[in-house]
């Protein structure tokens, strides 16, 4: 069977979720990768009040749509960032609290924790998320890092992330990290480091987004050939480069939109990334969890761009072939 298509509900979380899923239901998607923020999943409530869980999925049912995925971006990114001014319209207010950085980092790792315990109320199968990076600064900055430095920033990691894995292991959840810039693994060898420094936990793999691997160039067809057992969940957003002397791959400071920079989210089909290989090297690796919109494109309207995305991969998706004996064809 073709994957289960699902709309990242992060785009849309100042709608409410009854309204959003109705709207989901009638673009034709069966399913929604549920936000932590907005009506969408609280955390909390879903953990103190027995009725919030059933109601979410009685919701879901009654429209016949599927919730297998939960995203806790915002807040698994202050895990392990350098905590700003800049995070506190990323986490809830609780987590803020005074502001302090480690205190925040502390209560962002508890958030994560409960937020284990709320997606398996749901009956999720992945957590998603960021993980937040103490030298992401240092990446393309001045002075560069030595490798202690870069050492030590995975063993801040490593022991940041490893009781979140422990409660994803307890709830029977994978934790699906996505690939990003700004986060501790943001190309592949900064992934594969990252999987070594927790030991190569079978809780942890990856959401895959070719749209980031394109603008910075690695072949996103290779990164799904190189973790083909840690590719935990999917993001479809597409991407255009235009470098004409002028922009830059770094953005210039511009919000999405503005023609001076170099790069640009697209809605799926209407950018420059290979679609039709991607598919097939899922199919190689055998993933068959879901296909997540992530729609951003700033020059069109959304409503009419998710509708198309949801009917663009239902044309692109499709069913594998069994797997047959090579020596038949030789």
């Amino acid at each position: 069977m073709p994957r289960p298509i699902l709309l990242y509900s992060g785009g849309w979380s100042e709608t409410p979720l009854e309204e959003l899923a109705s709207q989901v239901a009638e673009w034709g998607y069966q399913g929604l990768e549920l936000c932590c923020w907005g009506d969408h999943l609280e955390v909390q409530r879903a953990l103190s009040d027995e009725d919030y869980a059933p109601q979410k999925l009685n919701l879901m049912n009654r429209l016949e749509l599927i919730a297998p995925v939960v995203s806790a971006h915002r807040v698994s990114a202050a895990v392990c960032d350098v905590i700003d001014e800049r995070h506190r319209s990323l986490v809830p207010d609780y987590v803020w609290g005074d502001g302090d950085p480690e205190g925040v980092r502390e209560r962002a790792v508890q958030e994560m924790l409960d937020t284990a315990r709320a997606a398996q109320k749901l009956g999720a199968s992945v957590l998603s998320g960021f993980s937040g990076s103490p030298i992401w600064s240092y990446v393309a900055g001045y002075p560069a890092p030595n490798n202690t430095v870069v050492e030590e920033a995975l063993r801040d990691f490593a022991h940041r992330w490893n009781p979140i894995l422990d409660m994803c292991q307890e709830c029977g959840l994978k934790y699906a990290f996505e690939v990003h810039p700004g986060q501790i693994a943001f190309d592949l060898y900064s992934a594969e480091r990252v999987l070594d420094a927790i030991h190569g936990r079978e809780e942890f793999g990856f959401t895959f987004d070719a749209s980031h691997l394109h603008w910075i160039g690695v072949d996103p067809v290779e990164f799904v050939r190189h973790f083909r057992d840690r590719i935990f969940h999917v993001h479809i957003k597409d991407m255009t480069i235009h470098l004409n002397g002028r922009t830059s791959l770094l953005g210039s400071y511009l919000p999405y939109g503005d023609p001076r920079r170099g790069w640009q989210p697209r809605s799926p089909g209407r950018g420059g990334i290979d679609w039709e290989s991607i598919v097939r090297a899922l199919h190689e690796i055998g993933y068959d969890g879901p296909l997540s919109v992530e729609w951003k494109d700033p020059d069109m309207d959304p409503a009419f761009g998710a509708a198309e995305a949801c009917q663009f991969l239902k044309r692109l998706d499709f069913e594998a072939a069994p797997r047959r004996d090579d020596r038949a064809f030789r």
